[in-house]
């Protein structure tokens, strides 16, 4: 009788002995094969930027008005990222968007806790915005220009006069913008601190106040309780539900809200930069950077 045993221990053994070193060396080939190939530049990798269809133009044109006005002053004017907002040309985020379906619950306050305050804008208006921001082509994902990008493109002449159109009434080249520029590491943080000196709402909804060498006055609130008990100070955090105060003599006191009680004051100090943001043209913020880089 065949020993069974003994016939599957030598198939073992023959396996052991063709068909693995079979198998290695067809590996072995592949593998020699495929970095051959990877030499010869032949291997396909995906673009460090996806490609997609380019938006009609005037779709773009819309969305870069639209980012200058609404974006720029924390991402740069140029998307490539601002002394408070990120860079949005490297971001995953953009990068997988297609038409603003993934912008868009950002803008609409979906990161508001990490930092990202709501934006008044539309959906149309985020898509509009989103084709902009993917007619950019990045060849790569280290961009040797990202921080030699000139900003100051406007003209200062008609920046001048702009000025004095929206800012004058408050700021005056002699007194409180005297050496302005000179206090700026660089345009780009220029055009930024002028836009919001207070570089934006943090995640707490208050201003971060991250701008070096100027005084931006804080952010004040008046909580007026049922009673008639009024407490005053610095706001320290807001949100639906609660109001933080920090009084003159340093002690924080918190209140919950409910609806319209108790009753809040919010006293802004750049109230009217923050409407402004949403009337300058492109061409006014270039050219009032482009006049403010001169204050030496």
């Amino acid at each position: 009788m065949p020993d069974g045993g003994n016939n599957c221990v030598k198939f073992r053994l023959l396996a052991a002995l063709f068909l693995v070193p079979g198998a290695w060396y067809g590996a072995r080939t592949s593998y020699i094969a495929e970095a051959q190939t990877r030499a010869a530049g032949q291997v396909h990798r995906p673009p460090a930027y996806p490609d997609r269809p380019q938006a009609p133009a005037e779709v773009i044109a819309r969305g870069k008005a639209t980012y200058g006005v609404s974006c720029g002053f924390c991402h740069g004017s140029d998307a490539r990222g601002g002394e408070v907002g990120p860079n949005l040309l490297r971001s995953s985020i953009v990068m997988q968007d297609k038409e603003g379906e993934l912008i868009a619950p950002i803008v609409h306050g979906a990161r508001a806790d990490k930092g990202m305050p709501r934006i008044e804008l539309s959906d149309a208006q985020i898509k509009d915005v989103a084709a902009w921001l993917h007619s950019i082509h990045i060849a790569s994902r280290t961009d040797p220009n990202e921080n030699n990008i000139d900003i100051v493109r406007g003209d200062a002449k008609v920046g001048e006069a702009d000025f004095q159109k929206r800012c004058a009434s408050c700021h005056s080249v002699t007194g409180d913008l005297k050496g302005f520029a000179a206090k700026m590491p660089t345009p780009k943080v220029l055009q930024q601190t002028w836009l919001l000196p207070d570089g934006g709402a943090g995640p707490n909804g208050v201003p971060r106040v991250r701008m070096q060498n100027l005084h931006v006055p804080p952010v004040t609130v008046t909580v007026t309780s049922p009673t008639g008990e009024k407490v005053e100070g610095v706001l320290t955090r807001i949100d639906d539900f609660y109001v933080g105060v920090k009084q003159p003599d340093g002690t924080n006191r918190g209140f919950t809200r409910v609806g319209d009680v108790p009753k809040i004051e919010i006293h802004d100090p750049l109230a009217a930069h923050r409407e402004l943001l949403h009337k300058y043209t492109d061409k006014e913020i270039h050219n009032i950077t482009a006049y403010l880089v001169s204050l030496k």
